[in-house]
């Protein structure tokens, strides 16, 4: 599991603007089946999500249906983020005032999940999810 944790430094790094700062603090990427860890808690800027959390996120994107979300929200580290939107089954945004806001982007058989937070830009973010997840596809993951 620890060995993907490389890719949270790559997705912080991957969340710069044109003057170098990320908009990203923390991040992980999760199992599409059954939303299992595959960036471990031990990294110093994972976002940790609970088995819990992760499963029903994963769900979600499994199934292209985001209807619970919208209804209940997004839960990552015991938080409540609002949704925001879902686009094309494969990205979805997400927003706590005061806590930041969410980036979740699949490919083939992963979910990788940034935190941008309060006061930084959710597009950066969305940029840098977007670059791993078309790694990852490209990778045929």
């Amino acid at each position: 599991m620890s060995g993907w944790d490389s890719y949270i430094d790559n997705l912080i790094l991957q969340c710069r603007d044109g003057s170098g700062e990320s908009h990203c603090d923390k991040g992980c990427i999760i199992g599409l089946d059954g939303g299992a860890k595959w960036t471990s808690d031990a990294h110093a800027n994972s976002l940790k999500l609970t088995p819990q959390e992760a499963a029903s996120l994963a769900a979600c994107f499994k199934a292209k249906n985001f209807s619970s979300l919208q209804a209940s929200g997004l839960f990552v580290e015991g938080e409540k983020y609002q949704f925001l939107r879902e686009e094309e089954g494969k990205l979805v945004l997400a927003k706590k005032k005061g806590s930041g806001a969410l980036t979740c982007q699949a490919s083939k058989t992963a979910i990788v999940i940034a935190h941008c937070p309060e006061g930084k830009q959710q597009g950066n973010v969305n940029k840098g999810t977007g670059a791993i997840a078309d790694y990852l596809e490209q990778q045929q993951m």
